[in-house]
């Protein structure tokens, strides 16, 4: 596969997006104030057979109306309308679109109806590409961490520009791993960095504390969604959004204690608030577990690729020691669920994108003098499997059993690129097949690094780019995101760990057995 696929399907995305989206057009028509306003731009999300979801914003009670065609000048468009959005949704909306043509560029427009006088807003173009059924090229990125440790939308340097980066690769969607936003990180108005030079940001006011209330987690997508580079890159390219810590509060589990910051103490509170509003903004559709809100799920992408994205937050227990016997990480309920859809996938490729590396170690605190707390898989001890190492041995050993080959970890969570491939021969755990996970970030956060690999699975550093500096602002350059490129005739997959600039820093081929 060439570096630029000069193919019809990427021109047609190129072209398409200059010719339709607001932010690429030489002009916008001027907006009208007794009209519906788009206030966050749109995104598409869970391409998935014939279906994809559309996501947009108004300021107002509404509906939103999403038309979509094969073609640009929507010559035949299909007409879709959301159930109304209103202030219990915080006026976000979505439709699921369906009975898309395969391996198409799908075309769409949205805007919105006042739910009292019917007047529309002026429409916001977006594109996806719809899932292939036969063997094709694939392109794909991933990355997490959006607006941490203080680094937010800095207009001296043209806002997040990682996105930019990103969008400019045509992929035909992005993964983000997790921290998409940073709800107990506020945003000041400026930094003073490594060098000394100054970091200025754009503020909002639910920025300017920790999120507490639900208006404030709201108010945090909100901010993110002001970034130019954010709201052009949603309209082309399709997104799956997994969750982590930061969507909440740092190293959240069950009984974690707020500080001083937080009026209330109550973390199930929080957390509620936290992943309601996650769920109001992510572009996906809501599954019919967990009172429609289970995150974890398999997004199929033709005969090449099945996607598996983990929920590894919201079914563990609290952070400890991480020692003895088996602790819940995933949840039984999610294992099997992982087990079986894995054993059953008939894609060459299982790309199973985790909110958590499985071998690097993520101290939270001490449980008592001397006997750290882990945060993650990992638990410093390089003998046999313990505490939350149990699960991911038994969803290890059952891959090698069953014969489940091709499978690869995605992940982001620790602000720095790295490649890590896992050896049973290397292991204190052996009963496994060798497997690669790669880890790229952040998208515009802090960059830390690297961490101590856990050697219960044997892992081997192959490559690491890292900030020699703690908590280094973007000025810094040590922001990444990956991409996956899969041969739709050899099966080839090419995993590229890429810069700010979108440099490539790392590559690895992969054969597929």
């Amino acid at each position: 596969m060439s570096e630029f696929d000069p193919g019809r399907r990427r021109v047609i995305q190129a072209v398409g997006a200059g010719l339709l989206l607001p932010g690429l057009a030489p002009a916008v028509i001027a907006s009208v104030r007794d009209r519906p306003q788009l206030t966050d731009g749109v995104q598409s999300g869970d391409v998935l057979g014939d279906r994809a979801m559309i996501w947009s914003r108004c300021d107002r009670p509404a509906r939103m109306v999403v038309e979509w065609d094969t073609r640009s000048l929507f010559s035949n468009p299909r007409r879709w309308v959301s159930p109304l959005a209103d202030a219990r949704s915080d006026f976000t909306a979505r439709v699921e679109l369906t009975g898309l043509p395969a391996d198409q560029a799908i075309f769409y427009r949205v805007s919105f109806e006042d739910v009292q006088s019917g007047v529309a807003s002026e429409p916001w173009f977006g594109h996806l590409r719809s899932v292939p059924q036969t063997r094709r090229d694939i392109r794909f990125v991933w990355s997490g961490d959006t607006a941490g440790q203080g680094f937010g939308i800095n207009p001296d340097i043209g806002g997040m520009r990682i996105y930019e980066a990103m969008r400019l690769r045509l992929p035909d969607f992005f993964i983000h791993s997790g921290d998409t936003i940073y709800a107990d990180g506020p945003i000041p108005a400026q930094l003073t960095t490594e060098s000394g030079r100054v970091w200025r940001n754009i503020t909002s006011e639910a920025k300017s504390k920790v999120a507490q209330s639900l208006d404030d987690f709201r108010g945090n997508y909100r901010y993110n969604l002001m970034d130019e580079n954010i709201r052009r890159f949603n309209a082309e390219v399709p997104q799956i959004w997994q969750w982590d810590d930061h969507e909440v509060v740092n190293n959240w589990s069950p009984g974690k204690p707020l500080d001083v910051r937080y009026q209330k103490k109550d973390i199930p509170d929080l957390v509620g608030r936290g992943r309601q509003a996650w769920l109001e903004y992510a572009p996906m559709r809501l599954q019919s577990a967990d009172n429609g809100g289970r995150i974890y799920r398999k997004l199929g992408y033709g005969p090449l690729l099945d996607v598996f994205v983990l929920d590894m937050r919201s079914y563990r227990g609290a952070n400890d020691d991480n020692l003895g016997a088996a602790k819940p990480f995933l949840g039984r309920e999610q294992l099997d669920w992982l087990k079986q859809e894995m054993n059953g996938s008939q894609a060459q490729w299982k790309v199973i994108a985790a909110d958590m590396s499985i071998g690097l170690g993520a101290p939270d605190g001490e449980v008592s003098p001397g006997v750290t707390r882990w945060e993650a898989v990992a638990n410093g001890d390089p003998g046999p499997a313990q505490g939350r190492e149990l699960e991911i041995a038994e969803l290890l050993g059952f891959l090698r059993a069953q014969q489940v080959r091709n499978f690869v970890f995605l992940t982001a969570e620790v602000h720095y690129c790295a490649a890590h491939h896992y050896y049973p021969d290397h292991a204190a755990f052996q009963d496994f097949d060798p497997f690669w996970e790669f880890v790229a970030g952040p998208l515009n956060a802090g960059s830390f690094g690297p961490d101590r690999l856990d050697k219960t699975f044997g892992p081997e550093v192959i490559f690491e780019k890292a900030s020699p500096m703690h908590n280094a602002s973007p000025f810094a350059g040590f922001q990444f995101f990956g991409e996956v490129n899969i041969d739709g005739q050899t099966g080839e997959m090419r995993v590229v760990l890429r810069d700010l600039d979108g440099v490539s820093v790392f590559e690895q081929k992969v054969q597929p057995v």
